[in-house]
């Protein structure tokens, strides 16, 4: 059987756990640095096997060595978002973080896909690539599917119809600057234009922008899980099934859409390799400038990241 290993063994990458148990499609390692977490939390899981037919293996441990042979590592480590609090304001610790995961699946697990979950998640992916040495293919990041699966809910909300027949598609960085595009959106087949009006469909998009946000700011101490993690695990599940399934991820850009040496979402083929494909969509102007505003956000937290790196 396949493995997975997840690095972080909070809500969301314990929630990631269940939903990849719950396909049966690979083994799950959960690898945290708090002694007893990742223990307590898979023997749980384990627990509920008969009632839920896992019939895959769940181990927690303190140990990176315990990755070994994993075809998937998944970095959910971090501090997580406070209300008030900018994406951007996570990456000294966050960076610290990743730069240590990195390193060890690059000790571990060479062979592995890294997909990266922690906050500001496009710049975090960099530190990924950077310190994993992998190639470009197989670092990826998870946000565009959760921001798209967002933007399908909201519409279906808005239709009063069912969120499995919306369509979605949102680029950009992973925060306030993403950009769902209507264009590619669809319920049930139909164009966005044909069932809601412009004004509608912008209320939309802008709620997609700030769906997050609403989580945190009901939560207050904490952010969203159960939608990221179902989002990991559908990108866990096109990699491990060799599916070639289409989606928004954030992927490393060599001028694509314009964009050199950064993460950003796009439109990407996933498989085996990791990121086997990058599609470029044809955009109006409009979407065009939004999409160099996002881009030029992500390249201000690499800069950032940059002066982090010259001091560290």
């Amino acid at each position: 059987m396949a493995k997975v290993s997840i690095i972080g063994a909070g809500n969301v990458g314990a929630t990631t756990a269940y939903f990849i148990a719950k396909q049966n499609i690979a083994d799950v390692v959960l690898v945290d640095v708090v002694e007893g977490m990742p223990q307590s939390k898979s023997n749980d899981f384990l627990h509920a096997s008969g009632s839920l037919g896992f019939e895959c293996g769940i181990h927690g441990t303190n140990d990176y060595a315990e990755i070994a042979d994993s075809d998937v590592v998944v970095h959910t480590a971090g501090i997580p978002r406070k209300p008030g609090m900018d994406r951007m304001d996570l990456l000294k610790t966050n960076v610290g973080i990743a730069k240590t995961a990195a390193q060890q699946i690059r000790r571990y697990a060479p062979r592995a896909i890294i997909v990266g979950v922690a906050n500001p998640l496009d710049v975090i992916c960099m530190v990924l690539y950077r310190e994993s040495g992998f190639d470009i293919r197989r670092v990826v990041g998870m946000a565009g599917v959760l921001d798209s699966t967002r933007f399908q809910y909201f519409m279906a909300e808005k239709l009063g119809g069912w969120p499995g027949d919306a369509k979605a598609m949102v680029l950009g960085g992973h925060g306030d600057s993403m950009v769902p595009v209507s264009a590619y959106t669809s319920y049930a087949g139909f164009g966005t234009d044909e069932l809601l009006d412009d004004a509608t469909v912008e209320a939309l998009a802008n709620r997609t922008k700030t769906g997050g946000g609403e989580i945190v700011k009901h939560l207050k101490t904490g952010s969203a899980y159960y939608a990221p993690a179902a989002s990991v695990a559908k990108m866990a599940e096109g990699m491990i099934t060799d599916r070639k399934r289409i989606c928004a991820a954030s992927a490393y850009l060599r001028g694509e859409y314009g964009y050199h040496d950064v993460f950003l979402g796009v439109p990407v083929k996933l498989g085996t390799n990791g990121v086997e494909e990058i599609y470029e969509l044809p955009l109006s102007a409009e979407q065009k400038s939004a999409l160099d505003s996002s881009a030029e956000h992500v390249a201000e937290g690499v800069k950032t990241l940059e002066s982090i790196y010259s001091v560290g």
